[in-house]
């Protein structure tokens, strides 16, 4: 059993295992503690969202909906490998589950898989998933065809691997929802043992905080490698640099994102233009005030994604 990670040290786990996150609203304060205990954690518990679109699926998670209010996890973690975080406490997200599936993975000794659950939500003896499990929401339909891409899985797998870490949990720490409650088939399209092969190889390594914005992308087992991505040059290129092809990739990004402000261009040079179109991108992503000043931090740049030049 674990004390939960304040928010400023999940964010920082997260980086660390080199994993790119977006923060999504304010996300640090947004929790159903009212509604009962968060904590003391015993693992990681992945799922799928049954939706399509990063935008969605987020404002999805974060918001919830009549039946069930947010955040419905604490992460979401798109196509690309972003991690979209969107609660940080108490979520709805695994519900009732198993307790014999609960006493395995706080001693993490089940072999290659827990046991089937035989203890669904509705069960006198179920135990409150909420309190006691992370939750990330992977962005799939769950129908077994919709592709799970290479750097999406590599993103759960950081992730996984970085709370583990953070708690000096083993990789039995994770679990899928499948595994805890016996009506949920979550995630489908992917084992859990061989996520946990992969959590466990990345365990025996120090933390790597090489993201796919870095220069040498990773490659995850068995995979192609991860799309490059240009790395965020700092706060100060964009004012002490007049003219690079790195602002106009930057802004293709943000036309096609449908964040611009362009007249004409977008080209090389910085211009009001650009910051406008950028101020527009960091207030999609949830940033109010000076933090949407449109001049481009780390978090913000790494979700756009510009693609790498030279």
């Amino acid at each position: 059993m674990a004390t939960p990670l304040s928010a400023d040290r999940l964010l920082a786990a997260l980086r660390a295992e080199g994993v790119d996150v977006v923060e999504y609203g304010s996300w640090r304060t947004h929790n159903r503690n009212h509604k009962g205990a968060w904590g003391p954690v015993n693992g990681v518990m992945i799922h799928h969202t049954v939706s399509s679109g990063t935008e969605s699926s987020v404002a999805l998670c974060y918001n919830g909906h009549s039946a069930l209010p947010g955040p419905l996890c604490h992460g979401v973690i798109d196509k690309a490998g972003t991690v979209h975080l969107v609660g940080n406490g108490r979520a709805n997200h695994a519900g009732g589950g198993d307790p014999d599936v609960l006493d395995r993975v706080i001693a993490e000794d089940y072999g290659d898989r827990p046991p089937a659950p035989h203890e669904h939500e509705g069960s006198a003896g179920a135990v409150d998933g909420n309190a006691r499990f992370y939750g990330f929401e992977c962005v799939n339909l769950g129908d077994g065809e919709d592709p799970w891409p290479a750097a999406q899985l590599d993103a759960i797998e950081r992730v996984s691997a970085a709370i583990c870490r953070a708690h000096g949990w083993s990789a039995r720490s994770v679990v899928g929802h499948l595994e805890w409650s016996d009506w949920k088939v979550d995630p489908r399209g992917f084992t859990m043992p061989s996520l946990r092969d992969r959590v466990a190889a990345r365990l025996g390594s120090p933390a790597s905080g090489a993201g796919k914005g870095d220069a040498s992308p990773s490659r995850p087992s068995g995979g192609p490698a991860a799309p490059r991505h240009q790395p965020f040059p700092g706060a100060g290129f964009f004012t002490t640099r007049t003219s690079s092809p790195v602002i106009t990739a930057m802004g293709r990004r943000l036309v096609a994102e449908g964040c611009s402000e362009y007249a004409v261009g977008p080209g090389p040079r910085w211009t009001d233009a650009d910051r406008r179109s950028y101020a527009a991108w960091q207030r999609r992503l949830g940033f109010r005030g000076a933090d949407a000043d449109g001049i481009p931090g780390r978090t913000s740049w790494n979700a756009l994604k510009v693609p790498y030049t030279k």
